[in-house]
């Protein structure tokens, strides 16, 4: 099959790989539909992360060709949705809904899902099957669900979104923008999204921004801070994971608010005595995309929400190291890969 690979740092590449086969009588193999380049792939890309021969993605929708013998949940002919960790979703972690942290969790990154077909450990509790074969247009949302809205939902939940509540989302890439509509949906009155781009700051609008705020650092938490009147936001959305985002969402949230962080952790290290007088809930991490999946399929099959909106660039999986590129240079907020 074909698959991308980084070779190193900036050198991405299209190449044969060897097609997957069932290794664990719990395994799927699917053919991917779709997949995408995410903004947590350019960590490598750009040196931050070691890459060496790397298969990549971890992101993937597509359909379901192979079961090994001990899969009851998922069966070949479905169309599928899964998260960027695989779990059991039976453990005691992942029935507290962390199935990103299960017992037996693996990270689909090393198995590389920006390919033609990908093995599925952990099927009966990885994968969710779609009510039947969707229609292409909703193909980007769902993918999105494997991830970015996924991500963005549990950012959302973690910093306690709710009705009555103002929000404000540091990050303007497809997770930030997942954000953003996640917080429309659980009922914020008010979403200040952090954004210095012109068409990303049109699609946080679109996804329910009422406030945009293109300062940064203690410029932007000293206008967060005007719009709420000097106390801060009672939740704020950590979309990045550098100590300057990190910093921007803590010194944004008003004592006792709530800060839901998904952004990669790179070096950010935090300030023991400001965060002990700061009086905020600071929760999040990996996602656990699986707790959502079934309702974030729904609202997508029913067409309540469209979070595929955050692709706005669509390159055959062939052009892959453009599409890395783009992201890379900022040309596009997030590159769909067809298959």
């Amino acid at each position: 099959m074909r698959g991308v690979v980084m070779v190193a740092p900036g050198d991405v590449r299209v190449e044969d790989r060897p097609d997957p086969v069932i290794q664990e009588p719990t395994d799927a193999i699917i053919e991917v539909a779709a997949a995408c380049v995410c903004g947590s792939d350019l960590w490598p890309y750009r040196g931050v992360d070691d890459a060496d021969h790397t298969p990549m993605g971890h992101e993937y929708v597509g359909t379901v060709v192979e079961i090994g013998g001990a899969v009851e949940n998922v069966k070949v002919g479905d169309f599928v949705v899964g998260s960027f960790f695989a779990s059991d979703n039976t453990c005691d972690i992942c029935r507290a809904g962390y199935q990103s942290r299960c017992v037996h969790a693996e990270p689909m990154g090393a198995i590389g899902t920006q390919a033609q077909f990908a093995r599925i450990p952990l099927a009966d509790g990885t994968l969710v099957a779609t009510p039947g074969r969707p229609a292409a247009d909703l193909i980007p949302s769902l993918l999105a669900a494997s991830d970015v809205l996924g991500t963005g939902w549990f950012a959302a939940v973690a910093a306690e979104v709710g009705p009555g509540k103002t929000v404000v989302v540091v990050g303007d890439g497809a997770v930030g923008l997942s954000g953003v509509l996640a917080a429309k949906e659980l009922g914020a009155e008010r979403i200040i999204a952090m954004s210095r781009h012109e068409d990303r700051q049109a699609l946080a609008r679109e996804f329910g921004a009422t406030d945009i705020v293109a300062e940064r650092g203690h410029d932007g938490v000293a206008v967060v801070r005007e719009l709420t009147g000097g106390l801060g936001a009672h939740c704020v959305i950590e979309a990045v994971g550098t100590q300057e985002s990190m910093m921007q969402a803590v010194r944004s949230t008003r004592p006792g608010g709530h800060v839901g962080y998904v952004g990669v952790s790179h070096d950010v290290e935090l300030p023991g005595l400001e965060l002990f007088f700061s009086a905020v809930h600071l929760h999040g991490g990996p996602a656990p995309v699986r707790r959502f999946l079934p309702h974030l399929i729904e609202l997508i099959w029913n067409r309540t929400i469209d979070p595929g909106k955050v692709f706005d660039l669509t390159l055959p999986l062939e052009r892959a190291a453009e599409a890395y590129r783009a992201m890379d240079e900022r040309t596009a907020t997030k590159v769909l890969l067809t298959l």
